[in-house]
């Protein structure tokens, strides 16, 4: 069965690394209101109607980090697919998670020729953004309106209070967002076999937890 490379951190090292990181650079008022939000996260759990292994991927009109209309099922062309959904390229969970699956997951995909896809719902410019800043060699899109997002069931958006810390820190998320709103995924991972139909779904109401490369491997290996 394959495996992520064993010195290769885990995304949730990488996560313990950046709260190190972030300890003292933000203001209490901020890390409150984030930490609160969390929590609320925590405790309502995945929310009523997720999709579930032998659903179909729901096809939406993306945009390319160009800007150039696509769909999810062009973009995946009939191939197993790893499909992920994240937040933003201003959300450094999903920087440090997409770096990971560059890392560690991405260069297995390719030898199997399975594709790896990754939807925002930020404008194009903010897609472009995720890739350079990451170096990422795979296919990353935009969802304006948070399609996928809604047709899996993992649609969220921040409180008010996370709302404003947001803008503390230099945030505005509608602007970020390419239908001008506050939708957000919760991240999202998806393998998906060459019929369309999701096999294996892990979904992260908590978006400072992400699915580890070695979940994703292994899943894949579970195909038929």
């Amino acid at each position: 069965m394959a495996t992520a490379d064993a010195q290769h951190a885990t995304i949730s090292d990488r996560v313990d690394e950046l709260h190190r990181g972030m300890a003292g650079q933000m203001p209490d008022e901020v890390l409150a209101a984030f930490g609160a939000e969390q929590a609320g996260l925590d405790a309502r759990g995945l929310p009523a109607g997720v999709a579930t292994p032998g659903a179909e991927l729901p096809d939406a009109r993306l945009l390319d980090v160009h800007g150039a209309s696509t769909t999810l099922a062009d973009t995946i062309a009939g191939r197993t697919a790893v499909v992920v959904l994240y937040r933003g390229a201003w959300c450094p969970y999903c920087n440090l998670t997409l770096r990971a699956y560059q890392e560690d997951l991405a260069p297995t995909l390719q030898q199997r020729g399975t594709a790896l896809v990754a939807i925002s719902p930020q404008k194009p410019d903010g897609s472009l953004t995720t890739q350079q800043k990451n170096d990422l060699s795979f296919t990353v899109l935009s969802d304006p309106g948070n399609q996928v997002a809604t047709a899996l069931g993992v649609l969220t958006a921040p409180t008010d209070d996370a709302r404003a810390a947001q803008r503390t820190v230099g945030l505005d998320l509608p602007d970020a967002n390419a239908d001008g709103g506050y939708g957000l995924p919760m991240p999202t991972v998806a393998v998906v076999d060459t019929t369309g139909t999701i096999r294996w779904i892990d979904v992260h109401p908590n978006y400072t937890t992400r699915t580890e490369v070695a979940d994703i491997l292994t899943a894949l290996d579970a195909l038929p």
